[in-house]
């Protein structure tokens, strides 16, 4: 087990939405809908002294939405990198765009940090849902969007491996005490020697900005570790956003090795530097669509993937690394 993870704490919810109308269609990448539509309804169901920092967040990426309606899809238009005034994720299960009555729709909210509060998802979030599920404001129930048109129908929420619910069949579990440490419980982010592993499948795009040397706290020869062929990351640069996604959700903003005690520090940066020689096979990356947030989707290969890695990969995946994590961005498989 990575010790130092016990200073992460967030929330992750498994959320499942029942299209209740004859069709319910999809925009390309629905997180970005997801996020103005429920972030929007938050916002107005807020005091006038808490809406500003949720119309600042909004406000550029209604205004994204609304030109990429005036655009042809295949013009790319940068998707602002902004999120909720919250350390959020939404993660949308790769999916059809086209739903019909009582076929389900699957996402995943993720609170980190101080906003890793149970109370504050029954109170503000999971409201906004319901009636977004209900609305008839014409700015978002429109024929055959899935505003408006749906039913919560489970809410669950992580400990360890298990998803335990909190909503089913529609009825809430009031007396449920969830703690921003059980995502831990019975995780198992240890070596595996007896697993192979060779290859990365991103389930999202990804996008890496640059780095400062002073953010990382580590180097290779001076430099920082380049992308592969096609833009693919190498493992080492896997490991550099690993560290800076944990500096992120430090509510310090400390650098990200400066969370790791001293054994843990060590045993990072003896595996970045194994991560560091593993060669580079090959890779199908090609550029994510015009219209979603991140740059680069696919998959790519390495000549192996040593089981002391994994556990390293495995914590990357769960919190998304690099830019526009809150739209999901950011995640992948190993296999």
């Amino acid at each position: 087990m990575l010790s130092f993870i016990n200073k992460l704490h967030f929330n992750r919810y498994l959320i499942v939405w029942r299209v209740n109308s004859s069709l319910a269609f999809f925009p390309r990448f629905f997180s970005l809908d997801l996020s103005m539509v429920i972030g929007s309804i938050i916002a107005n169901r807020l005091p006038t002294k808490e809406l500003g920092p949720w119309r600042k967040a909004i406000a550029p990426l209604e205004e994204h939405l609304r030109k990429r309606a005036q655009t042809n899809n295949s013009t790319r238009i940068p998707v602002p990198d902004i999120s909720w005034p919250l350390h959020s994720v939404l993660f949308v299960y790769p999916s059809k765009r086209t739903f019909s009555r009582n076929e389900l729709i699957i996402w995943e909210l993720k609170l980190f940090g101080e906003h890793a509060d149970h109370g504050m998802f029954l109170e503000v979030i999971l409201p906004a849902m319901e009636e977004a599920s209900y609305t008839t404001n014409p700015k978002w129930n429109r024929r055959n969007r899935i505003w408006g048109h749906f039913d919560i129908q489970s809410v669950f929420i992580a400990r360890g491996h298990q998803w335990e619910p909190i909503v089913q069949d529609g009825r809430l579990n009031l007396r449920y005490q969830a703690k921003p440490t059980q995502w831990l419980e019975g995780l198992q982010l240890k070596p595996n020697v007896r697993a192979r592993f060779r290859n990365l499948v991103w389930l999202t795009p990804y996008e890496f900005g640059g780095i400062s040397p002073e953010e990382t706290g580590f180097l290779i020869d001076g430099k920082l570790p380049p992308l592969a062929e096609k833009n693919a990351p190498t493992m080492a640069r896997l490991f550099i956003e690993l560290a800076l996604r944990m500096r992120e959700l430090s509510s310090r903003r400390l650098n990200g090795l400066k969370l790791l005690d001293e054994s843990d520090r060590e045993k990072f940066l003896e595996n970045y530097e194994k991560a560091s020689t593993i060669p580079f096979v090959t890779s199908n990356m090609r550029p994510a669509p015009a219209s979603w947030p991140g740059r680069w989707l696919g998959s790519q290969r390495f000549a192996s993937i040593p089981s002391s890695i994994v556990p390293y990969l495995e914590l990357a995946s769960i919190l998304h690394i690099g830019k526009l994590p809150h739209f999901g961005c950011g995640t992948f498989l190993i296999a």
